[in-house]
């Protein structure tokens, strides 16, 4: 019985969204999208992601109170 009642709530769900989704015009849908368009161009880019650290680098920074610098100097 509960998934009857869950099945029917979805349908009516999804009809409601359908309804909305057709009482727009053409000429609304395209200014939606337009002006979705411009919110997403308006935004700025996000800065690069930081370059991950290599194994080795991880692994210095546990056990040394300060990391070996990579790569290490010539003796």
């Amino acid at each position: 019985m509960a998934a009857f009642v869950g099945v029917a709530a979805t349908g009516a769900v999804i009809a409601r969204a359908e309804r909305r989704r057709r009482a727009y015009t053409p000429d609304q849908v395209r200014e939606r999208l337009r002006e979705r368009v411009a919110r997403i161009e308006a935004r700025e880019e996000a800065p690069p992601a930081p370059q991950p650290r290599t194994w080795r680098d991880r692994l210095a920074g546990r056990w040394r109170a300060h990391p070996v610098p990579h790569p290490r100097p010539p003796r």
